[in-house]
C-alpha cells in the first residue's frame, strides 16, 4: 500500500547515481549536501528526473527513471571517501518504467516555458505540484490511488 503523500518533490540525478541509489535504498541531492534533503517528510513522493546516463560526461537521456516514496525522517550522511561524507534520505522505491520527459512537457505546470522546458530541472531538487506528479507517475506505469488527478485538485 502506497501512504498517502503529503508533498511531491523531482531529483534531478544521473541514471548512474539513480541506479546507485535504488539498489542501497536513498537519494542525495545536491552532490552530497544536506541543505534540501531536509525539507523531505517520510510518505513524500520522489521521482527522479535523469538528464544524462552518467554525471558530467554520460549520453543525453532526458527520462523519468525510478519512482518512489521517502521512508526516512532525517538526512544521515555516509562515508564514501575521507573528503567525501555525502548527505542521504531513505527511500522506498516502487517498480516503474523510465519515459521520457518530452512528450510530458506540455502536460506539466512547472514547465512555464515549452522552448525552454530543461530548465527546472537544473534545480535539483525542487517541489512539484502533486497533478504534475500524478501525470508523470502514470507515464512511469505506476497507479497511484491515492495521488488521482481528483485528489490532487485539493
Amino acid at each position: 500500500m502506497v501512504p498517502t503523500t503529503t508533498r511531491c518533490w523531482v531529483n534531478t540525478v544521473s541514471l548512474d547515481h539513480v541506479r546507485r541509489g535504488v539498489e542501497g535504498g536513498f537519494t542525495q541531492a545536491d552532490h552530497g549536501a544536506r541543505t534540501r534533503l531536509t525539507r523531505l517528510r517520510p510518505g513524500d513522493g520522489l521521482v527522479f528526473y535523469s538528464p544524462r546516463t552518467a554525471f558530467h560526461d554520460g549520453e543525453p537521456l532526458q527520462q523519468f527513471t525510478a519512482l518512489g516514496v521517502v521512508a526516512g525522517a532525517e538526512p544521515y550522511q555516509v562515508e564514501m571517501a575521507a573528503d567525501f561524507r555525502p548527505w542521504r534520505v531513505a527511500v522506498d522505491f516502487l517498480t516503474s518504467e523510465p519515459t521520457a520527459a518530452r512528450p510530458l512537457v506540455g502536460r506539466l505546470s512547472f514547465v512555464t516555458d515549452p522552448g525552454r522546458w530543461g530548465l527546472p530541472f537544473r534545480r535539483g531538487l525542487f517541489e512539484v505540484p502533486r497533478s504534475d506528479f500524478v501525470t508523470i507517475a502514470a507515464a512511469m506505469g505506476v497507479r497511484w490511488p491515492l495521488l488521482s488527478p481528483e485528489s490532487a485538485a485539493s
